[in-house]
């Protein structure tokens, strides 16, 4: 898969733009190395960390944590590899490297670690780690060290991200410099710009006004009550808008029967004899006890003796800043949508110290080489909010485990476009679910019938309406008719890469990298049952959002993994791209249908009305940019899977 850096129109002038793996040039004195002896570290700037945004200088007696990137060993190579064993029809196909072999022929070397640690030091820094892959070197000092050692400022900005959340943000004024020497080693320093502090879950749920969840048991003869499958329960009370059969109560939740089915799941699919690994930040300590409770409720297996495990860090830190409650959620989310679909697989839970250190959580994931399948139910609310120097290093921890045949998980986001009134109206994708050795998982609406047959799966991008007298009215809040869809788009920053030529139109990809890959449910009217246990005690709710699209693929990776013998299929795209149009993806189309509610779900920034009332969303009814229609489309991707997916994933 060739990719390349994309001088796209639109972006903003002097931003520099990446390749898709890390690889810092060997300074000299005809490139970028001053007459102190210094070599600036291109993209360390964040675009966003202008003049007109600046608030003042940032605290000198403030203490940060930073991760000194080191380059790979021809990462070229690294790359040409981590297509030739990712790309069905290759003779090395399939032919992964152990994580010790990837760090003898491509990793950086002891001989680097030594030299950035030894400057780190003699700058007063104190060198807390190194990554088992050798791909960061830790340290921690304050800011006026900082400043000092990187020969910076650091200064405060005002950012308002693309979901409408506005921040303040610290950032250095000038590009990073390291000493001549060893710039050839050093890719990036992270953790001198605040970018992961936009970083959210991609989860969605109803939210009742008094802040509690609508629950899971339908009321037997209540109008307003949810229901257990599509149209079990339809309120007569309020204007149907669709044609008979196409309207429905919100759904209860779906249980894990009814997940199996709407994927076609025989029995026999369990992802026995797989391990698998989910990224976050903080720790559920009910998780175990929350799932097998959930389990019991919803019709799936308890989780065995070991089954689950978690690697956790020595503390957990800026929970202010993060909200642990969301990530607690995130949590039970993502370990019980994979273990429905994948009764038997054995779940690794890697813990981020907080929202800010999970990079450094996915790359431990990675070096650690012990999952052949990571989910990561996190996003940035766009590309641009992202330094370039910090997205080269997910383009060199991807290679890493493509090489190593292990598959990454990005949910596309739940903010459709991203174009919301608040973010100047401009669409623009998601980050990291747009970088092209991910894959990048979308969402649908679905609704199952009494017999757990699928009646129709859609895109999940809806439209909220407020019922005035006898008819409905389109909401025109902040976001206007959007009420919540999966993201997708074209990437700024990335071409086309190979596996997307021939399958994306080239009138809707202009060249570039497309999003998604491919989907799942995600629409929380059409949610998954779960359970765990909030600060008010155990919580039953139905839940949504790409958070639930990207392990439901988790976990029917593992179950094909399971049906080739066990073989980790790695990097997904290329194969996931050679099922479009065929029986093995359905083909996702709009339809006319509306779920009714008395309540609006609510998730990231996305506006929507908070009382208790009377709402119908119309389901993929376009309240943006996008929509889902026949072949691939920004909603879902080449589609979803049907029943044989998992035999003929990678065939």
């Amino acid at each position: 898969m060739a990719v390349r850096p994309s001088r796209a129109a639109g972006l903003i002038a002097g931003c520099a733009v990446l390749v898709g793996i890390a690889a810092a040039p060997a300074a000299t004195a005809q490139d970028n190395t001053a007459p102190d002896g210094r070599a600036a570290v291109e993209g360390s700037v964040p675009t966003w960390a202008t003049p007109a945004a600046r608030v003042g200088h940032a605290d000198p007696g403030q203490h940060r944590r930073v991760q000194v990137a080191l380059a790979l060993r021809d990462p070229a190579g690294a790359e040409a590899l981590a297509k030739a064993v990712s790309t069905p029809g290759s003779p090395q196909y399939g032919q992964h490297l152990g994580n010790a072999e990837f760090l003898a022929r491509f990793g950086p070397t002891q001989e680097s670690v030594d030299q950035v640690t030894t400057w780190l030091r003699s700058q007063g820094l104190r060198v807390t780690g190194v990554a088992g892959n050798r791909h960061y070197v830790e340290a921690d000092a304050d800011v006026a060290q900082l400043q000092t050692a990187f020969r910076t400022s650091l200064a405060t900005y005002r950012h308002t991200t693309r979901d409408g959340r506005t921040h303040v943000l610290a950032a250095p004024e000038s590009a990073v410099t390291v000493p001549a020497a060893i710039r050839g080693t050093v890719t990036a320093v992270l953790g001198l710009d605040d970018s992961s502090k936009t970083i959210t879950p991609a989860q969605a749920t109803a939210i009742r006004p008094d802040g509690t969840r609508p629950g899971v048991t339908p009321a037997a003869g209540d109008p307003n009550s949810c229901a257990r499958f599509w149209a079990e329960t339809n309120n007569a009370n309020v204007p149907q808008k669709y044609a008979t059969g196409q309207q429905s109560n919100a759904l209860c939740g779906y249980t894990s029967p009814q997940l199996r089915a709407i994927y076609g799941l025989p029995s026999s699919a369990t992802g026995a004899g797989q391990t698998v690994g989910i990224v976050g930040a903080y720790n559920l300590s009910t998780i175990v006890g929350d799932t097998n409770r959930a389990a019991g409720q919803f019709g799936a297996p308890a989780l065995t003796s070991g089954q689950y495990s978690a690697v956790l860090p020595g503390t957990f830190t800026d929970q202010d800043r993060c909200g642990p409650d969301s990530w607690a959620s995130e949590q039970a989310l993502d370990v019980q949508a994979i273990h429905e679909v994948a009764p038997a697989a054995r779940i690794t839970y890697y813990a981020g110290k907080s929202c800010l250190d999970l990079f450094n959580t996915l790359n431990k994931a990675v070096a650690d080489n012990k999952v052949s399948v990571i989910n990561n139910s996190w996003l940035y609310p766009g590309e641009s909010t992202v330094s370039q120097a910090e997205r080269d290093q997910i383009g060199a921890i991807a290679v890493q485990a493509a090489i190593q045949g292990q598959a990454i998980l990005f949910a596309s986001g739940d903010s459709g476009d991203n174009s919301a009134p608040a973010a100047a109206g401009r669409a623009e994708a998601s980050y990291p679910a747009s970088h092209p050795w991910v894959t990048a998982v979308g969402g649908t609406s679905v609704a199952l019938d009494a017999s757990n047959r699928v009646k129709f799966q859609t895109g999940w991008e809806n439209s909220g309406n407020t019922q005035s007298g006898s008819a409905w009215t389109p909401q025109t809040d902040a976001d206007g008719r959007f009420a919540g869809g999966a993201g997708g788009g074209v990437s700024k920053i990335y071409d086309q890469p190979d596996y997307q030529q021939g399958v994306v139109p080239a009138a809707i990809a202009g060249g570039h990298r497309a999003v998604p890959d491919i989907s799942a449910l995600a629409d929380s009217y059409t949610g998954l049952a779960i359970g765990f246990t909030t600060p008010q005690g155990y919580a039953a709710y139905s839940s949504g959002g790409t958070s639930l699209a990207a392990p439901i693929l988790v976990g029917l990776v593992a179950n094909a993994q399971q049906a080739h013998g066990g073989d980790r299929l790695g990097f997904l795209n290329a194969a996931l791209y050679a099922l479009s149009g065929k029986a093995q993806i359905t083909d996702v189309k709009p339809v006319k249908a509306g779920i009714w509610s008395p309540y609006m779900a609510g998730f990231g920034s996305v506006t929507v009305p908070t009382a208790s009332g009377s709402y119908l969303l119309d389901l993929d009814s376009k309240p943006q940019t996008l929509q889902s229609g026949t072949g691939w489309d920004p909603v879902t991707g080449v589609g979803t899977p049907a029943a044989g997916f998992v035999s003929a994933l990678g065939q």
